[in-house]
């Protein structure tokens, strides 16, 4: 039923604050420039291995 996926999604919204509570010190400017950082780290990566297998 519906009511347990609305549920489901509560909880997860609840969870995450929780996690973002952490770097509360962080302005969201901040946050997202550095989860833009780990993100082009990751593709980064990813083209190394796409390169490797070639």
């Amino acid at each position: 039923p519906p009511a347990t996926a609305r549920q489901k999604n509560l909880k997860k919204q609840s969870d995450s604050g929780k996690g973002k509570r952490r770097d509360d010190g962080l302005s969201a400017a901040a946050r997202k420039q550095r989860d833009s950082e780990i993100m082009q780290q990751k593709q980064k990566k990813a083209n190394e291995k796409k390169e490797g297998a070639k």
